[in-house]
């Protein structure tokens, strides 16, 4: 099983930083989805951190839900659940079906290596699922006012298009927007190492 895992170097520079802010975020209680889960390396460091909530993991790639399950086999925690298959673009997701209720929705670096219509979805997701208080947290490199903050986040932009041209550093201005038409309000937003950014949601 553990020949199943993926590696995400990214995770092991930025899960501390990102650890620190959810830990003053998120309800003290209760179900933490993560969307787009990738690897499951920022899973098994966050889970055991955040008990007494539970975190659920979710990636439609089964390659990356198999490197979930493979690296929560080797650090097994009782509050990491196993990953359901989610994608952000669904009208109905998974933990709809399977009426869990969600205190919490933890989406990192995923806007920006998708296309747009995975933040539409994934704000239509957030806006059905959470509770009034409930909290959307969004962790990634943003354009503000229409520009890059930094130039390599230019680079990297540039590196994404080139890839896909339907992905792409977003405007902020413009997730923002699109998380208000779901009745999510714009409440934080926090500089984070390698330019990048969290940027918290409320339910009202």
């Amino acid at each position: 099983m553990n020949d199943l895992k993926q590696f995400a170097p990214a995770t092991q520079r930025n899960r501390e930083a990102i650890l620190e802010v959810l830990l003053r975020v998120l309800p003290p209680s209760g179900n933490i989805l993560e969307i787009a889960s990738g690897t499951g390396e920022h899973s098994i460091f966050f889970a055991p951190a955040l008990r007494p909530r539970h975190w659920i993991p979710s990636d439609p790639n089964p390659m990356l839900r198999d490197s979930i399950e493979a690296w929560s086999k080797e650090f097994p925690s009782d509050n990491l659940q196993a990953p359901l298959n989610i994608n952000a673009q669904y009208s109905v997701w998974e933990v709809e079906e399977q009426k869990i209720k969600i205190a919490a929705i933890v989406n990192i670096n995923m806007i920006h290596i998708s296309p747009w219509s995975s933040c539409l979805g994934l704000m239509q997701g957030a806006g059905r699922l959470l509770p009034l208080g409930g909290i959307l947290y969004l962790y990634g490199p943003y354009k503000q006012g229409g520009k890059h903050t930094a130039p390599s986040n230019q680079s990297f932009d540039e590196s994404l298009q080139s890839q896909n041209p339907e992905w792409g550093v977003r405007n902020l201005e413009d997730v923002i927007k699109v998380a208000q038409n779901q009745g999510l309000i714009f409440k934080e937003m926090i500089t984070m190492p390698a330019n990048n950014l969290s940027v918290i949601f409320e339910k009202l």
